[in-house]
């Protein structure tokens, strides 16, 4: 009888393990996609560090034609987020409590991508990480870049 105690407490003790080593790969996220560059998982609010997008309200030129810059960065990066899950690695909280991370889907930087694709700048002032991205797509003329537009920075100055 005593070996059965013992074949007991191993199976369950297994099984504990088991149950909390997966845990974490069986709870769903919940991904709410509010900006270019701020999204929230599971209500937490999370502000990719390193780069700053255009303002939802925010308009670019292209050929005299107006277009929402604000509006497609956003939408850059819900595409890219799409079904997948979303790994972020935080680096602390900005003034307004937002967690500072840079987050990733599939291990691809999700701040490195909106540089790449000409809708997010490398942000000078507090990071020099996406500042080759950033230099790449404004030599080729990408997203943002070949249009007429405001910084930011400059936008949420004025505004």
């Amino acid at each position: 009888m005593y070996l059965n105690k013992k074949k007991a407490i191993l199976v369950i003790s297994i099984s504990v393990l088991v149950f909390f080593f997966t845990y974490t790969d069986i709870k769903s996220q919940e991904i709410k996609v509010t900006d270019g560059d701020t999204i929230k998982i599971n209500g937490e609010k999370i502000r990719f560090s390193g780069i700053d997008t255009p303002e939802l309200k925010q308009t670019c030129i292209k050929n005299g034609i107006e277009n929402s810059c604000g509006i497609k960065a956003k939408k850059i990066l819900t595409e890219k987020i799409g079904n997948n899950k979303v790994n972020c690695i935080s680096e602390g909280k900005d003034q307004y409590k937002r967690t500072l991370a840079e987050c990733f889907v599939n291990n691809e930087s999700l701040s490195r991508y909106l540089v790449q694709s000409g809708y997010a700048f490398a942000y000078r002032k507090y990071s020099k990480k996406f500042i080759k991205d950033e230099d790449q797509a404004r030599m080729k003329k990408i997203g943002m870049w070949s249009m007429k537009f405001e910084y930011p920075w400059d936008y949420r100055r004025k505004n």
